[in-house]
């Protein structure tokens, strides 16, 4: 059933494509890769269920939670699970078989997620902030792990040229189930019902998915490959990893790239602050922006996945300058057009078309950093850049943060215009397939 399915999926009527794997790898393909899709279908929907840029910052407000606290979420969800990948990578890099790595990561992140909604219900105000942010940094830790090790694990198990219809297909897969969620959640505060312990039980049920996830992720046939086995006393320092971005011209410029598509992760926030101040903050919104994430899904995974396998770095480009151009007709319209900026069905719109350039942005990044190397350098580019871009990422949200005192449409406008830059910058970078 598995062979069938994967063949239909990814058009393959003769020999199976097995690129860049061994021969014993080769045997597992099907099954592998449907592995893969259910465990990580699971996963999105987690991250969607409990994403901070909404559903977080909802049951915050639901409990009082100082908003110093709220604006630290984002960040530390975001940049906690790359900032510590160089120091983890070292301790990965010696494990043959790293599915069990991942597996662990995800039985954490149950367990932190579960947390927060424990905390919800029984803690108010600073005390329930700081609590919650505590399962963050715990949750984004373990984020971090399941980060470098599922890149591997996906690299040694599935050939290149699959690799990106597989992140398309699992997006697509759980934009339907978001999709689901977010009609939920519109239904329930249309009807009033939405309270803390409503909040509480959604983040409960998005803490399931990755214990789900976990399970289905053990099922999958992994191989040995390659460690680093060298002496302990031949310490390898974060100084001495960054020596990377010097030495190779292809990696350096691909994390200068990547710096810069950072604008449509950081706009998202902002896109919803615009919502609440322009229209109001009814709790309707929130299921209207989930509603918008899933649909984008939905229809844009699948185009992106079939794109990158043909060239990953072109969807980078595409997708960033999508998300900027977006930036600035927001800007435009916030600016000088006092009617639009007053039409609640104008923000969700907007967010869809942020989430299909932004789930572009994802899916071309991870799938040309994966075809870019094998084996231990695969995992020495992906914690090189992940820490470095979590530290740019530090940076500039304190520093969007303190702009947006100011004005929010405005770091929408700077950060869209490093997006254009971005996407010339992806466009010039070599095909990697």
């Amino acid at each position: 059933m598995f062979e069938k399915l994967y063949n239909l999926l990814n058009n393959e009527n003769g020999t199976r494509v097995c690129k860049d794997i061994t021969d014993d790898a080769c045997k597992h393909v099907p099954k592998n890769y449907f592995l893969i899709i259910f465990s990580n279908t699971f996963t999105s929907l987690g991250d969607t269920l409990s994403n901070p840029k909404t559903v977080l910052t909802w049951l915050m407000s639901y409990v009082s939670a100082p908003v110093y606290l709220i604006s630290l979420i984002v960040p530390i969800r975001e940049s906690g699970s790359m900032v510590p990948q160089v120091a983890i990578a070292k301790y990965i890099n010696k494990k043959p078989i790293r599915k069990w790595l991942w597996v662990i990561g995800s039985l954490i992140q149950f367990l932190a997620i579960a947390s927060i909604g424990l905390i919800a219900l029984n803690f108010k105000g600073s005390t329930a902030g700081w609590l919650i942010i505590l399962a963050i940094v715990i949750f984004s830790l373990a984020r971090s792990v399941c980060s470098l090790s599922s890149k591997d694990v996906t690299g040694k198990t599935i050939p290149k040229t699959r690799r990106g219809r597989l992140k398309g297909y699992t997006v697509s897969i759980s934009g339907i189930l978001v999709l689901i969620a977010g009609l939920y959640i519109l239904y329930t505060s249309n009807n009033g019902e939405a309270t803390v312990s409503f909040y509480s039980n959604l983040i409960f049920f998005a803490s399931i998915t990755w214990l789900v996830s976990a399970l289905i992720y053990s099922r999958i046939k992994e191989f040995p490959g390659e460690t680093n086995t060298k002496d302990s006393k031949n310490k390898t320092t974060f100084i001495s990893k960054l020596k990377l971005l010097k030495t190779d011209d292809h990696f350096r410029n691909f994390v200068i790239t990547r710096s810069l598509l950072l604008c449509s992760a950081l706009t998202a926030p902002y896109y919803v602050i615009l919502a609440q101040k322009h229209v109001g903050k009814e709790s309707y919104l929130l299921g209207l922006f989930i509603i918008s994430k899933g649909i984008a899904s939905i229809i844009s995974s699948p185009f992106w996945g079939k794109l990158a396998d043909k060239s990953s770095k072109n969807v980078m480009a595409l997708a960033v300058l999508i998300a900027s151009v977006l930036g600035i007709f927001t800007f435009i319209i916030i600016s000088y057009s006092e009617t639009l900026r007053s039409i609640n069905w104008i923000y969700p719109v907007a967010f869809f078309i942020l989430g299909v350039a932004h789930g572009g942005v994802r899916l071309g990044r991870k799938t040309y950093i994966v075809d870019m190397a094998t084996g231990n350098q695969r995992t020495d580019y992906v914690s090189v850049s992940n820490t470095v871009i979590g530290l740019i990422l530090l940076v500039t949200g304190g520093l969007s943060a303190i702009v947006s005192l100011i004005s929010i449409e405005g770091v929408v406008l700077i950060l869209s215009l490093f997006g254009l830059l971005g996407a010339y910058k992806s466009y010039k970078l070599p095909n990697v397939e």
